[in-house]
């Protein structure tokens, strides 16, 4: 395979231990975790201590001949800020990393400056997390602009993943045309196979702005390989708004509890529905224009023991 592919969304964490809406997620055995009151796969069983370690990715991305990938974060698995600035010290050339702040109470533009001080090139909102009983944060309000605005004069990425629909994208346009500098990565392919999910893609028309895929093979979960509907939505996303502007994501390591890493990215390769061209776009060629990634490993295929 001569093509070199990104894995534009992904997550690392040594040890999941935090509260979201009021609930705690913690880290246990053999793969699962307390997550909101029931007991989750949250990663393969076989990771035992429940360390989801760059160096675990990097032998799944190696395999599966990934060459670099993105790490995101979500205030599920807690503040990582610590142990990403660790990894792409380490691995600079296979690990993207993105900064997370506390952005449910005022404060995170320190934050977001601190980060940037430290290094980050890049930081996350899962602004899906911010619709909070005691009162929503807006993506649109002060602080967060004057942060827009000076991730923009810092040439920092934005990576965002937006409740269903259209929830909040209009707060998002209103940060789009404000910052027309800002790139911006929107996440889990708009919540595809929810309700109004162009909305999302729709923002793609900005030049500033583009869509990953990270997640989409547990939104067509029930679906299942060879995921014929996340195919069509790709095909359709790329109808509306252009091949260029999307970008595969795989969401590991949750989605690979249902299937393999390699098979995230397989069944793209595998369909007629998109020219090889647009599957080289899409599977690492925007992603490594869109974060700057200039030294590109090639990867080997190793040959199964069952093949």
């Amino acid at each position: 395979m001569n093509r070199k592919i990104i894995d534009a969304h992904s997550h690392l964490w040594l040890r999941q231990d935090t509260v979201v809406d009021g609930m705690p997620i913690r880290t246990l055995t053999n793969g699962r975790s307390l997550f909101m009151g029931e007991i989750r796969q949250m990663v393969p069983p076989f990771i035992t201590d429940g360390r989801n370690t760059a160096e675990i990715f990097l032998s799944n991305m190696d395999y599966a001949q990934v060459s670099a990938a993105v790490i995101t974060q979500e205030f599920i698995d807690g503040l990582q800020n610590d142990y990403l600035l660790e990894v792409v010290k380490q691995y600079p050339d296979r690990f993207f990393v993105c900064g997370l702040c506390e952005f449910r109470r005022p404060g995170y533009l320190a934050q977001a400056r601190e980060l940037a001080a430290r290094g980050f090139r890049a930081i996350k909102i899962p602004a899906q997390r911010l619709l909070l009983e005691e009162g929503r944060v807006w993506l649109n309000c002060n602080e967060m602009m004057e942060m827009f605005h000076f991730m923009e004069n810092n040439d920092m990425l934005l990576s965002i993943d937006l409740a269903d629909g259209d929830v909040q994208t209009g707060e998002l346009e209103e940060v789009i045309q404000e910052c027309p500098g800002l790139r911006i990565a929107i996440g889990h392919f708009g919540m595809v196979t929810r309700p109004n999910w162009l909305a999302q893609i729709r923002l793609a028309r900005y030049p500033n702005v583009r869509i990953e895929s990270g997640g989409i093979t547990w939104l067509f979960n029930d679906e299942f390989y060879p995921f014929h509907g996340a195919v069509k939505a790709i095909r359709e996303a790329a109808d509306l708004a252009g091949m260029d502007k999307l970008m595969w994501g795989s969401d590991y390591p949750r989605t690979i509890t249902a299937i393999t890493y390699k098979m995230s990215y397989d069944f793209i390769l595998k369909t007629g529905e998109l020219t090889e061209r647009e599957k080289d776009l899409f599977l690492g060629e925007n992603a490594a224009a869109f974060y700057g990634f200039e030294r590109l490993i090639e990867l080997p295929y190793i040959k199964n023991m069952s093949e």
